[in-house]
């Protein structure tokens, strides 16, 4: 069964700090690009960060820079998010998806090029 989890979500302070894992079974994330998508109630969903896996090219929205790090482990096969200085505004349900693309640079956009999709993990940030 070809699948990606999310895990690492939960509730924490403005100012903390979560890792988000996107785990891949049945299949390697190698040649693939891994996204990381947000939506929050009423809102449209948007694209936080991406990475080739295969070159490590990475890319963040404006508004996560500086705080987010995607990275991935390749005897894992794995991609992380860590998101530091958590702010009210970055609560959403998160998910993470991949797209083949060997040695392309990765999209922040969710077209259909992703087209393996998470279940979504959510993220509260909130005093």
């Amino acid at each position: 069964q070809l699948q990606l989890v999310e895990s690492g979500g939960g509730l924490v302070q403005p100012g903390g700090s979560l890792r988000l894992s996107c785990a891949a079974s049945g299949f390697t994330l190698n040649g693939y690009a891994v996204g990381w998508f947000r939506q929050a109630p009423g809102k449209e969903r948007e694209g936080v960060s991406c990475i080739t896996v295969n070159t490590g090219y990475t890319n963040y929205a404006d508004s996560v820079k500086g705080r987010f790090t995607i990275s991935r482990d390749n005897a894992e096969n794995t991609v992380y998010l860590q998101m530091n200085s958590l702010k009210p505004e970055d609560t959403a349900v998160y998910y993470c998806a991949a797209d083949y693309r060997p040695w392309a640079s990765c999209l922040l956009r969710s077209g259909p090029n992703y087209n393996r999709w998470g279940q979504g993990t959510q993220v509260t940030v909130s005093s």
